[in-house]
């Protein structure tokens, strides 16, 4: 085991194996986020910040915080889920660059992921597949078959929780936005961007009496095919459930 992936990974992301980036080659900046398909609906989000929320410290929400796989029957609110979306991905600012800032960190300010999510029970949407667009703040609801729930909750080796969330949270990584500065070295910081993102849903879920469980274990494959993604460019890097507690 002296020269396994994980060993060889780390070794060659090192800054003296990188070669020149794409940004110090003049290449262009790729687009902010990944393309819609054309049959994909546009649906608004009210404002994510418009959220009446009780009196709950910082202090409170980081001790209580805990993965939940357990939820109830009750629906999120639309303006919930805006919530969620805006203080997991929402952009405050954007540049000339064209270059964003959110509410969550990310190295260089490239902000490689795109939110995919498995909608079971949120009020005034059909359950399916959606994919915020940060950018206008709004839903795209995309194409996906009829079993979209069970093959999803299959692809991530059948845990319950998956198919009995109220929203399932897909974050998909797209790579060249963060090699185009990093090389090789982006690919760590894809995964260091995915936990800032799921660590900020888990706090601002337990505001709205929601339960979060982060997920790692699912086929890589399944889930890109289920996602519509090559699994190379771009693909499905972190997951998580939620729904309002028991």
């Amino acid at each position: 085991m002296e020269n396994n992936i994980g060993k060889e990974f780390v070794r060659m992301t090192k800054y003296a194996n990188l070669e020149p980036s794409p940004q110090s080659l003049g290449v262009p900046l790729p687009p902010l986020e990944l393309p819609l398909p054309p049959d994909a609906e546009i649906l608004p989000l009210p404002d994510g910040k418009a959220i009446e929320l009780p009196a709950l410290d910082l202090i409170t929400l980081v001790e209580e915080r805990e993965s939940l796989r357990k939820y109830a029957d009750t629906a999120l609110s639309l303006q919930e889920l805006a919530f969620l979306l805006w203080g997991t991905q929402g952009i405050k600012s954007i540049s000339a660059k064209p270059i964003t800032r959110r509410t969550v960190p990310s190295a260089g300010s490239r902000h490689p992921l795109d939110t995919f999510l498995m909608v079971n029970r949120v009020e005034g949407l059909q359950p399916g597949l959606y994919r915020y667009m940060a950018v206008e703040h709004k839903l795209a609801h995309l194409s996906a078959p009829a079993d979209f729930n069970p093959l999803m909750t299959e692809a991530c080796l059948k845990q319950p929780h998956v198919g009995n969330s109220a929203v399932t949270f897909m974050w998909v990584a797209d790579v060249q936005r963060t090699i185009w500065r990093y090389c090789q070295r982006g690919y760590r910081y894809l995964y260091l961007d995915a936990a800032h993102v799921c660590q900020n849903l888990y706090l601002l879920a337990g505001a709205i009496d929601c339960g979060v469980c982060a997920i790692g274990a699912y086929d890589d494959d399944q889930v890109n095919h289920l996602l519509d993604l090559d699994g190379e460019n771009q693909f499905a890097i972190y997951l998580a459930t939620l729904g309002k507690r028991a």
